[in-house]
C-alpha cells in the first residue's frame, strides 16, 4: 500500500474538517499551507514515478482494500501517467486559487476555504479511483462544495435559479452515468476498472450504455446542447469558484472519457454514436467561439471561450479514437496517440490559461468596477506589469507558438483533419475566431479609451495578484517551449487505453 498516496488523498479532507473550527483570521493561511504541503507531496510522488512502465503494468502507488464482497467493489486507488498529470494540475492550481483570494474579504472565510479543500479531496479521488463505483462517489462529492461556493459566495442576482440549474444538470447527468456503470457491472466480474474493460456487451448494448455514461461527461465538459448552465454559473460564481469549475472540474470529464468511456464501449465509439459526438463537438467549437465574439461581459466571454476549447478537445479525442479503431491495427497506436496526447497537453494547458484569464477578469473588475469591456480602457498605461502578464496568458489561450496552448491545439486539429478534411477545416477555425474575441478583449481593456479619473487612481497588480499571474504566465511559457514532459508522462497510459480499446 502507498502511504504517500493515502496521505495525498486524506490531507485535504482532514484540513477541510479542521478549517471549519479555526478562527477566521487564520483560515486562509492554514488552507494555503495545507495546499502547499499537498504540492510538496505531489512532487515527491512525481520524482518517484516511472514515466515509462511496461504497457501491461502502468499503475503505481496503489491502494487496494476490500470494500464489499456482495457488491464486488473495492477501495482501489492508484496512479498512472494520466492520473498523475491530473493530480499535478489539481495540486498546482489549488494553492494558486487560494492565494488569489488573499486581497479579498470573504464572508465566513473558514467555511469558504474548507470547501475549497473538500473540493480538492473530491477531485483527487476522481483522478485516482480505479473502481467504477468509487469513481461515481467521488464524482458526486465534488458537486457538494462547488454548489455551496457558487450559491453562498456568488453574485446575489438570480443565485438561487443559477445554482439550482447547475445542480440539476450535473446531478441528473451523474445518475445516468451510474445507471450505465451498473449495467456494465452486471456483465462484468466486478466494479474494478480492468473488469469493466472486459465486460461482455453486444454492440447494441454498448450504444445504449455509451449515451448513459457520456451524458454525465457531456454536461460536465460541457458540450452543446448540454452547455446552458455553464456561462451563467461561471459568471455568477466568485472568481475562485469560476477557477475551480473551469480550471480543474471540467477536466474530470476529459479524464473520464479516457478512463471510463473509450475502453469500456469501443464498438459504440467506432460507429454512429461516436460520429454524432464528433459532430456535436465541432459544432461546439464554432458555437462557443461565435458567441464569445459578441460578448461584452468579461467572464461570459471567457466562459464561451472555454466552451469552444473544450469542444476542440472532445473532437480531437473522438476523431483519434474513431480513426484508430477503423484503420489501425492493435499494437500500432499512432493515430490514437496523436489526438490523445494533444488532448491531454491542451487540457493541462487550458487549466492554467483559463484560471489566468479569470484572474485577469477579476483584476479588471476590481479596477474598473464593471465586467463590461466596453466601459474599460487604457489600463496598459497605468498597469504595465498586468499588461505584460495578461498578454502572455492570452497568447497561451490563443495557442501562439512557444506557449503551452500551441502543440496541443496543433495535434488536436491534425487529428480531426486526419479523420475528415471538412471537419478538420471547421475545427481549425477556432484559431481565427479565438484571435478575434481574445485580441478584442485585450485591445479594449488595455488600449481603449478609458475614464481618466479612474485611471489616475488605478494601481498595478498587488503582490498576491502578481505572484499568481506570474506563476501562470511562467507555466504557459515553460510548457510551451518544452511540452515533452507532459507527453512523456501520459504516453504509456494512453497506449494501455488504446490496447484496451483494440483488443
Amino acid at each position: 500500500m502507498s502511504y504517500h498516496l493515502l496521505a495525498l488523498l486524506l490531507l485535504p479532507l482532514i484540513g477541510s474538517a479542521l478549517l471549519f473550527f479555526l478562527p477566521k483570521n487564520f483560515s486562509k493561511w492554514a488552507a494555503f499551507l495545507i495546499a502547499l504541503l499537498q504540492l510538496v507531496l505531489t512532487f515527491y510522488l512525481l520524482i518517484d514515478f516511472d514515466a515509462k512502465p511496461t504497457v501491461d503494468s502502468v499503475l503505481q502507488h496503489e491502494i487496494n482494500w476490500p470494500w464489499s464482497d456482495r457488491i464486488k467493489s473495492s477501495i482501489h486507488f492508484g496512479l498512472d501517467g494520466l492520473s498523475m498529470l491530473m493530480v499535478m494540475l489539481t495540486n498546482i492550481l489549488v494553492p494558486l486559487i487560494i492565494f488569489s483570494s488573499f486581497n479579498e474579504s470573504k464572508a465566513y472565510p473558514s467555511s469558504f476555504y474548507a470547501l475549497i479543500l473538500l473540493m480538492q479531496f473530491g477531485l483527487l479521488g476522481v483522478f485516482t479511483s480505479l473502481d467504477g463505483l468509487l469513481f461515481y462517489i467521488f464524482w458526486e462529492i465534488t458537486l457538494i462544495p462547488i454548489w455551496f461556493i457558487v450559491g453562498l459566495w456568488g453574485e446575489p442576482e438570480k443565485r438561487l435559479h443559477i445554482t439550482t440549474k447547475f445542480f440539476v444538470f450535473t446531478f441528473v447527468g451523474s445518475l445516468f452515468m451510474l445507471a450505465g456503470l451498473i449495467y456494465v457491472y452486471t456483465n462484468a466480474a466486478s466494479f474494478a476498472l480492468t473488469d469493466l474493460y472486459n465486460a461482455s456487451l453486444t454492440v447494441g448494448e454498448q450504444n445504449v450504455v455509451f449515451w448513459f455514461i457520456f451524458l454525465a461527461f457531456a454536461v460536465k465538459l460541457p458540450i452543446f446542447p448540454f452547455h446552458t448552465w455553464q456561462a451563467d454559473t461561471y459568471s455568477s460564481a466568485p472568481t475562485q469558484g469560476s477557477m475551480l469549475l473551469s480550471g480543474i472540474m471540467l477536466k474530470m470529464a476529459v479524464y473520464g472519457l479516457f478512463r471510463y468511456l473509450l475502453p469500456i464501449i469501443p464498438a459504440a465509439i467506432s460507429g454512429t454514436s461516436g460520429g454524432i459526438v464528433l459532430l456535436l463537438a465541432v459544432f461546439t467549437v464554432l458555437y462557443g467561439a461565435l458567441i464569445a465574439i459578441v460578448q461584452n461581459d468579461a467572464k461570459r466571454l471567457i466562459a464561451y471561450s472555454s466552451l469552444s476549447h473544450i469542444g476542440l478537445i472532445t473532437a480531437g479525442i473522438f476523431a483519434a479514437a474513431m480513426l484508430c479503431l477503423k484503420i489501425s491495427q492493435p499494437g500500432n497506436p499512432q493515430y490514437f496517440s496523436e489526438g490523445a496526447e494533444g488532448a491531454m497537453v491542451i487540457a493541462f494547458a487550458h487549466g492554467f490559461n483559463v484560471v489566468g484569464l479569470f484572474l485577469c477578469a477579476d483584476v479588471l473588475l476590481k479596477r474598473f468596477g464593471t465586467r463590461n469591456i466596453n466601459e474599460m480602457g487604457g489600463a496598459a498605461a497605468v498597469m504595465p506589469k498586468f499588461a505584460v502578464l495578461f498578454m502572455i496568458v492570452l497568447f497561451g489561450s490563443l495557442g501562439v507558438p512557444l506557449t503551452n496552448g500551441f502543440i496541443g491545439e496543433f495535434l488536436l486539429i491534425k487529428s480531426v483533419f486526419d479523420f475528415n478534411t471538412v471537419l478538420g477545416i471547421l475545427a481549425g477555425f477556432t484559431i481565427i475566431l479565438a484571435a478575434v474575441y481574445l485580441l478584442r478583449f485585450y485591445a479594449k481593456t488595455m488600449f481603449g479609451k478609458g475614464n481618466e479619473q479612474k485611471l489616475s487612481t488605478m494601481n498595478d497588480l498587488s503582490d498576491s495578484e502578481f505572484a499568481v499571474l506570474a506563476s501562470i504566465a511562467g507555466f504557459a511559457l515553460m510548457f510551451g517551449i518544452y511540452p515533452q514532459p507532459i507527453i512523456g508522462l501520459v504516453r504509456s497510459s494512453l497506449e494501455f487505453i488504446f490496447h484496451s480499446m483494440a483488443s
